[in-house]
């Protein structure tokens, strides 16, 4: 019998330790070791869509987290988009030209923290949603990182 995980949910941070434990999940995703993009027969699941979603914040983004990575359907991103649409959430879209998806993350996150510290937005820090784009399935062949911050 193959069987696949819907999600799977870390405790963790943004220290260093707190990001190798973020990397080695993604690996354990990526290789399936941990059955969410692939069944537990090693099939992969059509129109996997995995995404991040950060939540249980203890603080802000600089105090633990809970980071959940699970599948979504397409759907999923016309919420978002009518979210952003109202006001409860700001979309934020970076992109690296050499296709490396850990830069594209980082300059998103960047501006998110800048933004933040300059009062240009004010963060609930409830549900925070990343996808990244490897650059091998973008039509423009960039690497892509959308944020969907909740914001007041």
């Amino acid at each position: 019998m193959a069987y696949k995980l819907k999600e799977i949910t870390i405790r963790t941070n943004n220290s260093d330790k707190g990001i190798k434990m973020i990397d080695e999940l993604w690996g354990d995703i990526a290789s399936g070791k941990l059955p969410l993009l692939f069944d537990s027969e090693n099939i992969l699941q059509k129109d996997a869509s995995p995404i991040s979603k950060y939540s249980n914040y203890s603080s802000d983004e600089k105090g633990d987290y809970d980071l959940t990575i699970m599948n979504v359907t397409p759907d999923f991103f016309e919420k978002m988009e009518m979210k952003v649409s109202t006001g409860l959430y700001k979309k934020y879209d970076e992109r690296d030209e050499d296709g490396k998806i850990d830069v594209c993350a980082k300059k998103a996150w960047e501006k998110v923290w800048s933004e933040q510290k300059l009062g240009g937005i004010k963060r609930v820090f409830s549900e925070d949603y990343e996808i990244t784009v490897p650059s091998e399935y973008a039509k423009d062949g960039n690497a892509h990182c959308y944020l969907y911050i909740s914001v007041q």
